[in-house]
């Protein structure tokens, strides 16, 4: 038998430390509280966004064939040449820039891996770094780990467009990078030509350095009125100080298989593969040549916009018998909304209502920004099947 001197000797021996901890402001995302929510309510679960329906089989025959040939071993640590090869020719074909796809052109575990990777190959302790507001939650965080300062621009409350004479006065000396998401998660919106010639004006005489977030690329609306995707690419003076970030989970509907890439200057490419080959090394090695192998057809990418722009048409249609004031949705796959002539809550508590009241989940914009701005908008995911958006409609139409 221990004696009360042993038990207490076990037990110190068993104390964990400690810890200090580097991101002592972070808890539960809100897309983790929404969706668990959600679950528990049996809620129609428009907040997180990712798709609820099948990618297209051809994709996961692809794949299953490159396993099948016994592609299972590391690749390449920047990528699978077929791959980099395929997404150099699309970026090439649709923003007429030319990348190499051996130096220029790198294969990521999803974009979040691609985003923290270029931040802590390039930000120093006491660097500053740009976000505009609102912005995916993953930004900060990472300027902070990477020992930068985080230097808040918001963008024009009501329309989310950028507002260049605050974005200009925000760059000093100490800044290093800006962060630009276009199409815009979670606003709905895209920055047009002229946006993009004039971040490329006002960043000419700087060393600012560029990371392009633009993993809804594909999903830019209206081209009949002309709007298209406005990449980093297409502008040399953007292009040339770039890191452009795109996913494969995205476009392709496979949120879950965490495929990316990130296309950049090779002295910038350098850079970040020298953090990215002691972060993951490498990415999933069938998934790799069955993406190669799929995007010899380009017409999965090309159609998107339409198939997501119908879903976009219906939620909207549906959406407008209720006393929501919709908001542009632009691109992306996210439709947001002024919720004042619905109820006078704030935004997070509202969205918790929704969810359990009326059978839908929805993200507040206030958790997209440092300070919970609240200004009575939510987000919905429209990336989901058609029968899924007639029942959360069925529920929203009560409002």
């Amino acid at each position: 038998m221990n004696t009360p001197t042993e038990n207490s000797t076990h037990a110190n021996a068993a104390r964990t430390p400690q810890v200090k901890s580097k991101l002592p402001a972070v808890g539960t995302t809100i897309f983790t509280v929404m969706s668990t929510l959600a679950s528990q309510k049996g809620a129609v679960n428009l907040g997180q966004g990712f798709p609820d329906f099948e990618c297209d089989p051809k994709l996961v025959n692809a794949v299953t064939d490159a396993m099948r040939k016994g592609l299972n071993q590391y690749p390449p640590m920047a990528g699978v040449r077929e791959l980099r090869e395929a997404i150099a020719a699309k970026l090439a074909k649709l923003h007429n820039h030319d990348f190499n796809a051996d130096n220029e052109i790198t294969v990521t575990a999803g974009a979040t891996q691609a985003i923290i990777t270029v931040i802590l190959a390039v930000v120093h302790p006491g660097d500053e770094v740009i976000v505009l507001e609102p912005c995916y939650d993953s930004y900060v965080p990472n300027i902070e780990l990477a020992g930068g300062t985080v230097v808040r621009v918001p963008l024009t409350p009501g329309t989310f467009r950028p507002d260049f004479a605050k974005i200009s006065a925000a760059i000093t000396p100490k800044t290093r990078a800006i962060l630009v998401n276009s199409p815009h998660n979670p606003s709905a919106t895209v920055w047009t030509e002229a946006d993009m010639r004039r971040l490329q004006d006002i960043l000419a005489p700087t060393d600012v350095l560029l990371i392009s977030d633009e993993v809804y690329e594909h999903m830019v609306f209206d081209a009949a009125k002309g709007q298209i995707h406005q990449s980093a690419a297409r502008f040399p003076g953007l292009a040339a100080r770039a890191f452009i970030v795109s996913s494969f989970g995205k476009t392709y509907h496979v949120t879950g298989w965490k495929i990316g890439y990130v296309a950049a200057p090779a002295a910038l490419t350098t850079e970040f593969r020298k953090v990215h080959q002691f972060n993951v090394f490498t990415v999933n090695t069938p998934v790799q040549y069955g993406l190669a192998d799929y995007m010899k057809d380009d017409r999965p990418y090309l159609e998107l916009p339409a198939f997501y722009q119908r879903k976009r048409d219906l939620f909207r249609s549906g959406l407008a018998a209720t006393r929501f004031k919709l908001l542009p949705s632009e691109g992306s796959y996210f439709q947001c909304v002024d919720i004042s002539q619905v109820s006078d809550l704030n935004e997070a508590d509202f969205c918790k209502w929704l969810t359990t009241e009326i059978g839908v989940a929805a993200i507040p914009l206030s958790a997209f920004y440092g300070n919970g701005f609240d200004q009575r908008v939510v987000r919905f995911c429209f990336a989901k099947k058609d029968e899924t958006l007639h029942a959360a409609l069925r529920r929203l139409a009560k409002l």
